[in-house]
């Protein structure tokens, strides 16, 4: 993992008659220097999507970063999927409870894309970005995370809605 974070580190040279057995593992850090998973999650898809700029041809500068290249790298991640997202052509599309095996792609899961936008959403405006510029709080970006968990839903038959919200109760308006 690259981090562009200074660490502090002291190295020692380990006697020659120590072995690999005998050798400690690295003590964890303090509690209060320990990331929660969120935190090391966050770190972990920054330094990821960085890297990927940076292995664009030309590489991308950060600042210079705009939602296509977000868009891109969601597009580029989708390979790594473990999610069968069924085509409209396969016998199993709008099945919830798939009978066989078919041949259909593994994708990302749209959730799965929603918090990894969340979590760069956040890291951007840590890492010295502003809300107004943040790319990955465009609407392309939203709209694109829409169409996915719409098209994935269809292929597994399962209709998503917006949860409507209850109503209060008369009693409840006039007490």
């Amino acid at each position: 993992m690259i981090s562009n974070d200074p660490v502090n580190v002291t190295t020692t040279t380990p006697p020659a008659e120590a072995t690999p057995s005998s050798r400690s593992a690295p003590a964890p850090l303090p509690p209060s220097h320990q990331l929660s998973r969120y935190e090391s999650q966050k770190r972990r898809d920054w330094n990821t999507f960085g890297q990927y700029l940076r292995n664009q041809q030309p590489p991308v500068e950060l600042g210079k970063c705009d939602y296509t290249h977000v868009l891109d790298f969601i597009r580029y991640l989708d390979q790594f999927g473990k999610t069968k997202v069924h085509i409209q052509t396969c016998i199993l599309y709008g099945k919830t409870e798939p009978s066989r095996a078919c041949t259909c792609p593994l994708r990302q899961a749209w959730g799965s894309l929603d918090a990894l936008v969340g979590r760069l959403r956040a890291a951007f405006e840590e890492n010295g970005g502003t809300q107004e510029t943040n790319p990955f709080a465009n609407g392309a970006i939203r709209a694109y995370l829409r169409e996915i968990r719409d098209s994935q839903a269809k292929a597994r038959g399962i209709p998503y809605g917006k949860k409507k919200k209850r109503r209060k109760t008369r009693e409840a308006q006039l007490g």
